[in-house]
């Protein structure tokens, strides 16, 4: 079977189960704090395990992306090593949302593995949770596997948990047995192949979670409402299973991968240590693809750090293999061959995903290439102070800034026979290990527990009636008061909910004796809370309510949402279709749009974007909101938000033909009711991505009438028209430029006297004249000047003037053309010298050089230096 095949069979065999097959959610999960990446096929139906979501089905199946690489789930170190461990991979995954339990979730999966995929019973063992006897009798009564094959273990394998808080529960793992010739342990004395023995000849197939408890923050296990079923296979393992191949780097997965590796380097893989760089880089790419497009970016921080240290890793290990050049990039139209037709989101966005890799490549060669500078210039100081052991500290930073792995610095260190304190390497690298692990635990939200909030009345609450009208009749269902601000739902709401980068509208709640003001309405899972402020009794509430959005906001925020629609359209035009929006920020004031592009736009690109887009506005297009399925979405080629998690069915917003964009948010009917659009600055945000901030309407208006009363005033000043404003400030400048210019040569002739005054009392050294005094001057051009006038005094000399300028020391040193050709002396290396007895230093030409001091009472000591010098 292909994998296209096994993937396909997986999910038809638990849609015949009766289970819904729900789409991979993004590999960046963007909507949870508490996870750098998706890491399981739970993560997103993890509200519904916690109650605080509901879905139209309680059987699930999917192929998850995930990545694995930090926190508590961390298989970077492991990968390309073994034949097993991955970054990134795809989860096969079933789920039971309070309906089936253990019996079904056992009884399928060895129905699926034994009697769709034929594999031998016998190979096959089954391991539970200590404490769990349902689980293992269930084992032995609904299946035929051996009974002495079904295991218990504790809770590090058979407890599973997604995090330090979250859903968890005991579970049930089944195992195949791939025969004593897999033992990649059998070198290590002592050592007994079984299951959870941690070698490959034993390798886990499938978790089956029963899902049951939440853990708290603190610890403590909480009992859910409903029990579930939660089960991840991994696809890539299972694949190497059915394809009977040695590792799974041999399945169709990844052989396309590592043969275009073999083709760009011109050495093919090989099993073993030698093929290791390119199991690597063929990993690294499949994780670095699906992050970027996901929306993740490679940065210094969260899973921006992450991602540039899988880069890195794949950069060096392509060193490894004589590449010096980008070649990572080279590699994504490859992967989206293999996995684009199930994930079509890597052909929409292929392209730039290469194009940020390759940066990346690109700045990471360049630091490579820094960081040997740096091992020469550390190996220098080490014999200087006679010293052959690299410390621990060093290695590490070169490791961790320079992407230097252990092994290459000790091999640069061998051949120059010093050696590499490892002991102190790996304490710097566990330590660094504690921060990524700190890096995953991103403090996670506090969820709303609607179990304790005051029920006023029974029924469905948050149906959203804010498309099609700004007020309504409504019955509170549940109210929460915290200090000043009163917490409530409602039966139907046309308060639309903080999300998608749209802020929550603002209005007015009122009833008998109630008269609430609605300060923000936020989303929380599928409810629509609204914070307020106000009246409301304590005792006999009277439910019915009036709910009324502030019609002037709601507006306003709607010109801003529909103008993000236009601006990224006018963007693509103008920049290209790697334009794709990465996040944003949506007022009623103005909004912010973060895009993905590698460079600053340019004032003239601007300006056509703004253009474009008010050309829009003034053809006053037409804007509709439709519903349909995703697929129907995709094949009208929509535009999908980075990160964004879509249901199967979407609504499209569509301004006549210009845009079409899947979004939840409010707009306009027509364009023209924008009135105008601004562009107020462009800014970057991180590597690769830009930042357009910009407004609509009024906001728009106002903008342009401040810019007009401010040209208005100019030309008042200037007494110019406006249309010959820039030749006036222009002529302005230059003006001034030449009047600064006059002032210098007039500094510097005045100095013409205290020149010969200096060269007259040159002291002589071996027949030259050696000048070092202090000097009075505004600024450092006047002081080159002045060394320039006394180099030419000079006739054959040295001359070293200080100088104080804005409290700070600087120093200059000159030497005369003759000397400079014998190569008797260096204004460079006098001018070091002198700073240095003040604590600083600098450097230059060898005819003039220039230097900085910190230590201004021993300038009188660094001028006495100079005649010392030059007398050695």
């Amino acid at each position: 079977m292909t994998s296209k095949e096994i993937r396909a069979s997986f999910i038809k065999f638990f849609e015949d189960h009766g289970h819904k097959f729900v789409r991979s959610a993004p590999v960046v999960p963007l909507d949870d704090p508490s996870l750098l990446f998706t890491n399981a096929g739970m993560n997103q139906f993890k509200n519904i395990f916690l109650g605080l979501e509901k879905r139209d089905y309680n059987r699930a199946a999917n192929t998850q992306k995930c990545i694995r690489v930090s926190g508590k789930h961390n298989d970077l170190e492991e990968v390309g090593k073994d034949t097993y461990h991955h970054t990134f991979f795809e989860m096969l995954g079933n789920w039971s949302f309070g309906n089936y339990y253990k019996k079904e979730a056992i009884q399928w999966a060895w129905e699926l593995l034994t009697e769709v995929w034929k594999l031998p019973k016998d190979k096959l063992w089954a391991t539970v949770f200590r404490e769990d006897d349902e689980a293992e009798e269930l084992w032995k009564t609904i299946t035929d596997v051996n009974p002495n094959q079904v295991m218990r273990f504790d809770e590090k394998d058979n407890f599973w948990e997604m995090g330090d808080t979250g859903p968890c529960g005991p579970c049930s793992e089944i195992h195949i047995d791939l025969g004593a010739q897999r033992c990649d342990k059998q070198h290590i004395p002592g050592h007994i192949c079984a299951v959870n023995a941690g070698c490959a000849r034993y390798i886990e197939l499938w978790n089956l979670v029963f899902i049951q408890y939440n853990r708290e923050k603190d610890g403590s296990l909480t009992e859910l409402t409903a029990k579930h079923v939660d089960t991840g296979m991994g696809f890539e393992r299972v694949t190497s299973v059915l394809q009977n191949v040695e590792s799974n780097y041999d399945t169709d997965l990844f052989t396309p991968i590592l043969a275009h590796i073999g083709e760009l380097t011109g050495k093919p893989h090989v099993p073993g240590d030698a093929g290791m760089p390119h199991r690597v880089i063929a990993d690294h790419v499949r994780a670095l693809t699906f992050a970027i497009t996901d929306g993740a970016l490679p940065s210094n921080e969260g899973r921006g750090y992450v991602l540039r240290r899988i880069l890195r890793r794949a950069a060096r290990y392509a060193r490894k293999l004589d590449m010096r050049e980008p070649i990572i990039y080279k590699l994504v139209p490859t992967l989206v061959d293999v996995m684009g037709d199930a994930f079509p989101e890597l052909k929409e966005k292929h392209q730039y995903a290469a194009m940020v890799i390759k940066a990346e490549e690109e700045s990471f060669n360049q630091t490579v290439d820094r960081g040997i500078e740096l091992f020469e210039k550390l190996v220098k100081e080490l014999q200087a102070r006679k010293s052959t052991v690299i410390p621990g500290v060093d290695a590490f930073k070169l490791y961790d800034t320079y992407g230097f792995p252990l092994d290459l610095t000790q091999l640069m260190a061998e051949e120059k026979s010093f050696s590499v304190d490892v002991a102190g390497f790996e304490k710097e690298m566990n330590a660094q290990r504690q921060r990524a692990r700190d890096a995953g635990k991103w403090e996670y939200a506090v969820d709303f527990n609607y179990d304790h909030w005051e029920k006023i009345t029974d029924g469905p609450d948050s149906e959203f009636v804010g498309y099609e009208k700004l007020e309504s009749s409504a019955t509170i269902r549940r109210i929460n008061r915290e200090g000043q601000h009163i917490f409530l739902t409602l039966d139907q709401t046309p308060f639309y909910g903080e999300s998608g980068g749209q802020v929550g509208d603002k209005g007015k709640i009122t009833g008998e004796n109630i008269d609430l003001e609605v300060v923000n309405t936020i989303r929380e899972g599928e409810k629509i809370v609204h914070i307020t402020t106000g009246k409301m009794p304590e005792q006999g509430l009277n439910p019915a309510v009036t709910a009324a959005v502030d019609r002037e906001l709601r507006m306003s925020t709607a010109r801003n949402h529909t103008a993000t629609h236009l601006l990224q359209a006018a963007l693509r035009d103008v920049l290209g279709t790697h334009v794709h929006q990465s996040g944003s920020l949506v007022a009623p004031d103005r909004f912010r749009f973060d895009l993905t592009h590698f460079e600053k736009i340019s004032r003239s690109q601007l300006d056509t974007i703004e253009r474009i887009v008010n050309e829009k506005i003034w053809q006053n297009l037409s804007v509709q909101a439709e519903q349909m399925s995703l697929d129907q979405a995709r094949e009208q080629g929509a535009m999908m938000l980075f990160g964004e998690k879509y249901g199967e069915r979407v609504r499209m917003i569509k301004i006549d033909d210009y845009s079409k964009e899947l979004c939840g948010g409010t707009h306009l009917s027509s364009t023209g009711e924008m009135g105008m659009f601004r562009i107020l600055q462009e800014t970057s945000v991180a590597a690769g991505i830009r930042r357009i901030e910009a407004a609509t309407g009024a906001v728009a208006y106002e903008i342009a009438r401040q810019e007009h009363d401010a040209l208005n005033e100019l030309q008042e000043k200037l007494n110019s028209p406006i249309d010959n404003l820039t030749i006036r400030i222009d002529a302005l400048l230059n003006e001034r430029r030449a009047l600064e210019k006059e002032l210098q040569t007039f500094k510097a002739q005045s100095s013409r006297g205290e020149i010969d005054t200096l060269v007259n009392s040159a002291v002589q050294v071996d027949g030259l004249k050696v000048v070092s005094s202090k000097v009075d001057v505004p600024d450092v051009d006047t002081l080159k000047q002045v060394a320039d006038m006394l180099r030419d005094s000079l006739q054959s000399g040295v001359g070293v003037l200080g100088a104080v300028i804005n409290d700070k020391l600087n120093f200059v040193c000159v030497v005369t053309d003759d000397l400079v050709a014998s190569k008797r002396f260096n204004a460079s290396d006098i001018v070091k010298k002198v700073a240095a007895v003040t604590g600083g230093g600098g450097g230059g030409r060898p005819h003039m050089a220039l230097a900085g001091g910190k230590m201004l009472d021993k300038l009188d000591d660094a001028l006495k230096l100079t005649q010392t010098l030059i007398e050695k």
